[in-house]
């Protein structure tokens, strides 16, 4: 636990940063009227343009600072809360920060609101009024997003009464997503054994959440604030059927926000299982969960009118090409070695497509081994049980040998043997999240955000993940441009190596984990 001193040192340089984030965001900020310069330096040449990247800097360095300083753990949760709450006071009241999507949200849901399909055209065709403000590679792609927010958009273009209005709307939507998620997290730590003041430090002082997800509106906040309670009607009332409908019509509507929520379903079913785990019982449990995620798609699809058009337009949200998807970065540097004999480029969409399949691949790897873990946890159980009750002469070797299985089925998940059942499933949902992430055709800061609510959670060390949401905090300017558009040859490069060397690295603990095995 931190000093006293060392926490409040945090607490008001995390303060300061966000109250200078504010102020870059008045200066510099993505501003409806801001020109949409493609340079870098448009930030800088514009009126008080070092000063709005002073505060940008300095503020984003406070704030991350101070984040990482705490990553073992606030004090308290209630002074993690406490903290969170005052760093987001100032971004609450500043112009769209690191991204511009807001005005596509407002205009896909105008588009909707006019009786314009927005997964059938673009919000230029649609004749959007605000498509100044809307990002050039946005204009003419369809909405990416799910029935459900599409309906919220909507509802927000018709209450806010016009862009400004729209966009408060828009951050009030986040707000409540985020606040549902701060219900929900002490529930899920305490079922996966993890201390609160952790798991609520972690997620909500996240200097991602504050920029992207209050500042930005953007709305991977309410598939956040969804999909946590979904897992947390899971965890504490598994194998109950009306309990696991509605948590699958929350994680339902968590897809209809944004489908990447899907990747956890295959451990939300896990997590249905009451007992034993068994196929009998994975089933049955699972079914409930499954008949209630698939009612609440089809019940989104069928009120909104849309049918399952959001589906097509997935395959449009990888049109933007940046390094910092490690698949588009390797085939950048396909290209570029390419170019040198004089082959046309081309390899992007081949590598973001067996990136794909590379995903399948893990997230199935991923539930079978949660799967082996909870049926060895629970043979391990059984045999214990059974041997507490023989006779004391037998029971002592017999129950260590036990303990031992136990162990080494939890240790390869990093959990202690005493840790709740529900862990196991949630940390596999945030690996998954993390292989989303790393191989998406596309990356932007705030999708750190998906893993870390669950990994929060669920994992036993944190900075393997900390380390790469702190860096993303930089990519972008306070304007919406990001700066991995800017350095591309080195950045796929340098993503390329890294992924690499982290390939090799894994593929030497995996040898080295068959080889520690007994025969």
């Amino acid at each position: 636990m931190p000093s006293p001193g060392a926490a409040r040192l945090a607490r008001y340089a995390g303060l300061v940063g966000a109250v200078l984030l504010a102020v870059a965001g008045w200066l510099g900020g993505a501003l409806p009227s801001t020109p949409l310069d493609a340079s870098p330096a448009s930030v800088w040449r514009s009126d008080g343009g070092p000063l709005t990247l002073g505060a940008w800097l300095v503020g984003t360095s406070l704030l991350v600072g101070a984040w990482w300083a705490l990553r073992r753990g606030a004090p308290s949760t209630r002074w993690a809360y406490l903290t969170a709450g005052l760093w987001a006071l100032p971004l609450l009241v500043t112009p769209p920060l690191g991204s511009r999507d807001v005005y596509s949200y407002a205009c896909q849901g105008w588009a909707y609101a006019h009786g314009v399909d927005p997964y059938a055209t673009g919000v230029a065709e649609a004749g959007c009024p605000w498509l100044d403000a809307v990002a050039p590679i946005w204009r003419d792609t369809p909405a990416p997003y799910g029935p459900i927010f599409v309906l919220l958009a909507a509802l927000a273009v018709t209450l806010g009464g016009g862009l400004v209005g729209a966009v408060v709307a828009f951050r009030l939507l986040a707000v409540a997503g985020l606040l549902l998620a701060a219900r929900c997290l002490p529930g899920l730590a305490r079922a996966a054994g993890v201390p609160t003041r952790r798991a609520a430090w972690l997620v909500l002082a996240c200097p991602l959440v504050g920029v992207h997800l209050v500042a930005g509106a953007h709305n991977d906040a309410v598939m956040l604030g969804l999909l946590v309670l979904g897992l947390l009607v899971l965890v504490r009332q598994p194998g109950r059927p009306g309990p696991l409908l509605l948590a699958g019509a929350l994680l339902g509507l968590a897809v209809t926000v944004k489908a990447t929520a899907v990747v956890v379903l295959p451990f939300a079913a896990l997590a249905a299982v009451r007992g034993r785990y068994t196929l009998r019982a994975l089933l049955r449990d699972g079914g409930w969960l499954a008949g209630g995620v698939l009612g609440a798609v089809a019940a989104t699809s069928l009120l909104s009118g849309l049918g399952l058009g959001w589906v097509g337009g997935l395959t449009r949200s990888g049109d933007s090409e940046q390094w910092t998807s490690p698949p588009t970065a390797v085939g950048f540097v396909i290209d570029y070695a390419g170019g040198i004999v004089g082959r046309e480029p081309g390899a992007v969409p081949a590598t973001r497509a067996a990136a794909l399949l590379l995903l399948a691949v893990l997230v199935a790897a991923l539930w079978c081994r949660a799967w082996s873990g909870l049926r060895h946890l629970d043979a391990a159980r059984s045999w214990g049980a059974r041997l507490g009750a023989a006779r004391p002469r037998v029971a002592g070797a017999d129950v260590a040998r036990s303990w031992r299985a136990r162990h080494d089925a939890a240790r390869s998940w990093g959990l202690r043997p005493d840790v709740a059942r529900p862990r196991v499933a949630l940390l596999g949902a945030g690996l998954a999240l993390v292989a989303t992430v790393v191989l998406a055709p596309v990356f932007h800061p705030w999708y750190a955000t998906w893993p870390l609510a669950l990994l929060a959670v669920a994992a036993t060390r944190t900075t393997w993940f900390v380390a790469p949401c702190a860096a993303a905090a930089f990519l972008a300017l306070p304007d919406g441009a990001n700066l991995a558009r800017f350095s591309k040859a080195p950045g796929a490069l340098a993503m390329t190596a890294l992924a690499a060397g982290l390939a090799v690295w894994g593929l030497l603990r995996l040898r080295q984990a068959r080889a520690s095995r007994p025969s």
